[in-house]
């Protein structure tokens, strides 16, 4: 599924624990990195050509801001791009990001990463075209955000899905009600008593804080549960948590934006899809481009409108306007109406603990799954993949243990592996199993860490 977005240069690492970063875009994307950036100690330059946007990045965080178009050569070097380990180019436009990746790596950037919003430049021939002009990464948000949804609707008793190494292993979240078999027990008394696990909660996010669970740790009505799981585990999984998978047929998505026209576009040859756009003109493009999907020009505010459109009767709602409050707003109806599976974009941070406390199932932000792709560039070890996940602070990364690094001379329970981080599971060659006190990690092993922001620069050092 991500083979369009993993790096394209042999080293995913970076050797430098603190790096030189220029960030071309201050807007919700770029403003959102220099944050999470900025809370590593790293060098962070931030380009921008609004005075505003300017103003609000640089009162908040540590960082460099530079006033200027992030294509010019005078402010590229004023910027010291020579000195640069990592170029992020996330302006509102595409082509500014892919000519200013382009200049970075000219002018002398170690790596480059651009964001687009055009599926064709992932096509292979064009890909390697811009890989040989000097952008060594491109991000399309929105066409991963697409593919979660369709993921997500697959798995329908899930609120989020990431699948490591190719499928091996998988994270899914859960949010528990009251008749989940497993309220106010512990890890321990869930535990197999032969000692053999197919599941481990590696995290609880419980009213807006996130535990790192361990085994008197008892589950709660509420919690939003992090679980990692192996093939064999889904359905005890599920047995649990008193969840269960529904078929969908029926779908409604609510705006006509990128994300929406990908997961129509995804969707609809095997299922019965209505999108609901407000713009008129774009209503007709968006019916011209899509075969299978039934595009209705409305107001998605409309109560009436979504009732004589068969909300009632829909099995899945998805909400991907441009507005945050909107999104929310009408997955709480369409979950009042009884539609089983919602799912909302929420790019107001703000609103996300809000979003998943009133009942909506998913969450979808644009700027978590942009850091998720990008943060890993960042890290001082080899990291195949990073997930910042929406609802929790922790982050969930899958690591490839080195030949004698720390995390290979011993049992996990024996090693002194930071409190707040916890290992999910290990994948060795074709097989994968849930890490226990006695696991024993060897070299070459792809294994999968959870852990608070705190702990993510020590652990590190167990994998190098």
């Amino acid at each position: 599924m991500e083979s369009e977005f993993m790096c394209y240069f042999a080293d995913c690492s970076i050797e430098l624990k603190k790096m030189k970063i220029i960030i071309a875009g201050a807007g919700a994307v770029g403003s959102h990195l220099a944050k999470m950036l900025s809370n590593e100690s790293h060098d962070i330059t931030v380009i921008d050509s609004e005075t505003a946007r300017l103003k609000s990045v640089g009162s908040s965080l540590d960082v460099l801001t530079i006033e200027g178009g992030a294509t010019s050569f005078g402010i590229l070097k004023e910027a010291k791009i020579k000195k640069a380990d990592l170029f992020i180019a996330v302006t509102n436009s595409e082509s500014t990001n892919i000519t200013a990746a382009i200049l970075a790596k000219q002018l002398g950037a170690r790596r480059t990463i651009a964001r687009i919003d055009n599926q064709e430049y992932l096509y292979p021939a064009n890909r390697e075209m811009l890989i040989s002009q000097g952008i060594d990464y491109m991000i399309y948000p929105e066409m991963i955000a697409a593919r979660e949804v369709v993921g997500l609707l697959s798995q329908t008793g899930m609120s989020d899905i990431v699948d490591f190494s190719g499928g091996n292993l998988h994270l899914y979240a859960f949010k528990l009600d009251k008749n989940a078999p497993i309220i106010n027990k512990s890890l321990n008394e869930i535990a197999d008593p032969d000692g053999a696990m197919e599941f481990r909660a590696v995290a609880i996010t419980r009213e807006g804080k996130t535990i790192i669970p361990r085994g008197q740790d008892r589950f709660e009505v509420g919690d939003l549960v992090y679980i990692i799981t192996n093939k064999g585990g889904v359905n005890n999984l599920l047995m649990y948590t008193g969840k269960e998978n529904f078929e969908v047929r029926n779908i409604m998505i609510l705006g006509g934006s990128r994300i929406g026209i990908r997961t129509a576009r995804d969707l609809g040859d095997h299922h019965y899809v209505k999108l609901i756009e407000q713009d008129r003109e774009k209503s007709y493009a968006i019916s011209n481009m899509l075969d299978n999907t039934l595009v209705i020009n409305g107001d998605g505010s409309n109560v009436e409108l979504l009732a004589q459109e068969g909300l009632s009767k829909m099995d899945a709602f998805i909400a991907v306007t441009g507005n945050s409050e909107t999104n929310i707003l009408s997955c709480l109806l369409a979950k009042r109406m009884g539609v089983k599976k919602t799912i909302a974009e929420v790019e107001n941070m703000d609103y996300i603990p809000l979003a998943e406390t009133i009942g909506i199932d998913t969450i979808i932000n644009k700027k978590l799954i942009t850091a998720s792709r990008i943060f890993r560039f960042t890290m001082n070890t080899e990291v195949t993949s990073i997930r910042c996940l929406t609802g929790t602070e922790a982050e969930v990364v899958e690591f490839i243990a080195k030949q004698d690094s720390l995390i290979t001379t011993g049992i996990l329970r024996e090693l002194d592996f930071p409190e707040e981080a916890i290992i999910g599971g290990v994948v060795r060659g074709n097989s994968s199993f849930i890490a226990q006190g006695d696991t024993e990690i060897k070299p070459g092993d792809r294994v999968v860490v959870f852990a608070l922001p705190s702990s993510v620069g020590q652990i590190g050092k167990f994998f190098n």
